[in-house]
């Protein structure tokens, strides 16, 4: 009888198809619940917050279910949390989309801000850099990754480990920042590399 795996909780926000997202962790051994259940969250050995769509969109989903305080109180004890495209975005201090800002979860200072290269949206697989020491990118830093955006961060504090991409210009592709992780590509949408990753991140669950 093999030990369980990690139980994983994605975060239900109505934040678009995130069966994908599910469906991926359970392929590498996490038990895995879609809730926003604030008892979950809390209970659970990591967190996902997917997100896809608009910056506003998603900071306004997340409000509605609570999950700024909840994601806060799970740092604060150091209780592991992975953001997932605008689910990265939403950490840093604010985003920009059509002239308009809003407020951003405000985990690590930047500005995300629509990408400035001739063909946006950024889609498809690209090659990324991550930084000496990366946990997420262990075994894996020479692979590719799948990548759907339009908007990204450009700048990152020197405390966190970053990994970059470019499209056009070099922009935030991944973070690692103690307990909180979080990419711009998703892993669930890039092959045997993204499930990498995510075996990476499960096994600083316990």
């Amino acid at each position: 009888m093999t030990a369980a795996g990690p139980t994983v909780v994605v975060l239900d926000y109505g934040s678009g198809n995130v069966r994908s997202a599910v469906r991926a962790l359970e392929r590498v051994g996490a038990q895995v619940e879609l809730t926003a259940d604030p008892d979950a969250v809390a209970a659970a050995d990591g967190l996902v917050v997917p997100g896809v769509g608009a910056f506003a969109a998603v900071m306004a989903g997340l409000a509605g279910v609570g999950a700024p305080r909840m994601i806060e109180r799970r740092l604060a004890g150091g209780r592991p949390v992975l953001g997932i495209c605008v689910g990265q975005q939403v950490l840093f201090t604010a985003g920009v989309e059509h002239g308009e800002r809003t407020d951003g979860l405000d985990q690590w200072p930047g500005v995300v801000e629509r990408l400035e290269a001739p063909v946006v949206p950024h889609m498809g697989w690209s090659t990324v850099t991550p930084p000496e020491g990366s946990v997420l990118f262990d075994g894996i830093a020479d692979e590719r990754f799948y990548f759907v955006h339009s908007y990204a961060a450009r700048t990152a504090p020197d405390y966190v480990r970053v990994t970059w991409a470019e499209h056009g210009h070099p922009f935030v592709a991944a973070v690692e920042n103690g307990a909180l992780s979080a990419t711009q590509f998703h892993p669930e949408k890039s092959g045997d590399a993204g499930a990498q990753l995510l075996r990476n991140w499960l096994a600083t669950l316990r």
